[in-house]
């Protein structure tokens, strides 16, 4: 199983970001039920080291929080975009959860990712789009701003991959309280 644990969208919030996917050729948008923030990429695990991250997420401790998406960018950066997000007002409480998680996988032998974490919501990813295309489209979508909405949980998804995208599929929900 491919997986990763992420916070869910509002449908609102979905729905808002949903408006922004369009008008750039050679960009495959994602779905509006499948756009979320992903906290961390686990990557492939067998059946018996899928129980073993589900037991270690259900021990994360984290106090409830709101979060809101604030601006889009693109990965990487100061290279061919590849990827459109939309981003997020800076959040403690987000870092914070984490971590948490980042130290729960660690205990059960995931290995740490290998870069900074940078939280987004992927809008899109693109192939030959044209540059000029691309930095239009940041310029007229560069003010977005959701209203603040609350976090009570976070999720770790199944990821399918096929020709028209991936695929997430929920396998577990953990509310979030405190220690």
């Amino acid at each position: 199983m491919r997986l990763f644990t992420a916070v869910a969208l509002p449908q609102a919030v979905k729905e808002q970001l949903s408006l922004l996917c369009c008008g750039l050729p050679g960009a495959r948008w994602e779905q509006t039920e499948q756009l979320h923030l992903t906290l961390r990429f686990i990557g492939e695990a067998d059946g018996a080291m899928r129980r073993e991250i589900g037991e270690a997420l259900a021990a994360v401790r984290c106090q409830p929080f709101s979060l809101e998406l604030k601006g889009v960018g693109f990965f990487p950066p100061r290279q061919e975009p590849q990827v459109l997000w939309a981003g997020l007002e800076k959040s403690e409480p987000l870092l914070h959860l984490h971590r948490q998680i980042e130290n729960a996988l660690k205990r059960v032998g995931v290995e740490p990712e290998g870069r900074k974490y940078s939280p987004h919501v992927t809008l899109a990813r693109l192939r030959g789009t044209p540059s000029s295309k691309i930095g239009g489209w940041l310029v007229q979508h560069s003010l977005l701003v959701t209203p603040p909405f609350p976090v009570s949980s976070f999720r770790l998804y199944r990821s399918v991959l096929a020709p028209d995208g991936a695929k997430h599929f929920v396998e577990a929900e953990y509310p979030l309280a405190a220690a």
